[in-house]
């Protein structure tokens, strides 16, 4: 008698799979695709990809990322938690992601410094397409 496959192989066949856009820790942004089932990321809901404005971004307090949008398509996640001091950023707009703290902006492209007091950028996270949605990699 044979078993029936479990989750985790029914999972690692890709029999559905999602593109997964990768971020490297200091914001260079290159990119890199893998498959994976969109059932292993539901857990890691975020946002339609409507509800990111181009140009501009949300920040998920709960999850502790943001994620931008800079150009239409073209999506970005960082974590909130600017390097300076460790605040929460609290606002994404006039293309840079802002930290009520101190003042420090990150520009939505990379996260790269825009204004200090921080000195580094913020972390980049990995996000998982999936149709409409976004999802924590």
């Amino acid at each position: 008698m044979t078993n029936p496959p479990t989750r985790r192989t029914v999972l690692g066949t890709g029999a559905a799979a999602a593109l997964i856009v990768g971020c490297s820790k200091y914001g260079d942004n290159t990119s890199s695709t893998t498959t994976v089932s969109p059932a292993a990321a539901d857990d890691d809901m975020l946002a339609k990809k409507s509800d990111i404005p181009v140009g501009g971004g949300k920040i998920f307090k709960d999850k502790k990322v943001v994620v931008t949008q800079p150009k239409k398509d073209e999506f970005k996640c960082f974590s909130a938690i600017c390097t300076h001091e460790g605040c929460t950023v609290s606002t994404v707009s006039g293309g840079t992601i802002n930290c009520p703290c101190h003042g420090s902006k990150f520009k939505i492209e990379n996260a790269a410094v825009a204004h200090g007091p921080a000195t580094r950028p913020l972390p980049a996270k990995k996000i998982i397409m999936d149709g409409n949605s976004i999802r924590l990699g």
